[in-house]
């Protein structure tokens, strides 16, 4: 039988691998050049669980396979908290081992939004894989509510940007 997949919540200590698998999410998935500096200013608060935190996968050695990063904030229109997932990551070489980590990461979010008593907002800005994303986030929150668009750009840094 697998063993199950735990995610635990990161701490200050999971720093400089959470910023190598940023880097990486980034490379993939951004559509503009990533800042590290912003990058650590999202990434430390949450870590310190401070108006956010992190949900982290991670093999036996230590091997940050996955991670979630969620912020704690207000909408431009609103003074109600919600919680923004702000990136959801796999590494690409733990993808295809069994255990469904995106899936682990979203029940983790879920179980997050539900005991802080907060809205969750997540969602997919990918042009890779969209659609079995997008199909994996249905079955875990239901129907979208909206889309998002890029105009002169695509994700993936590697496609020449």
């Amino acid at each position: 039988m697998l063993e199950e997949l735990n995610v635990r919540i990161g701490t200050p200590e999971d720093v400089h691998d959470m910023m190598d698998l940023a880097m990486k999410a980034c490379a993939e998935n951004g559509f503009v050049d990533p800042n590290p500096k912003k990058l650590l200013a999202e990434i430390w608060p949450a870590l310190n669980l401070d108006h956010g935190l992190v949900g982290i996968i991670q093999d036996d050695g230590g091997k940050l396979e996955g991670a979630i990063l969620l912020r704690i904030g207000t909408m431009w229109y609103s003074d109600s908290y919600v919680l923004e997932e702000k990136a959801i990551f796999v590494d690409p070489d733990c993808r295809s081992a069994k255990g469904g980590r995106a899936r682990r990461l979203c029940e983790f979010s879920k179980r997050t939004a539900d005991s802080l008593g907060m809205p969750l907002i997540i969602g997919v800005l990918s042009n890779t894989r969209t659609e079995a994303k997008i199909r994996l986030y249905e079955r875990q929150f239901g129907k979208p509510s909206g889309a998002f668009f890029l105009y002169n750009a695509t994700t993936g840094l590697s496609k020449g940007h």
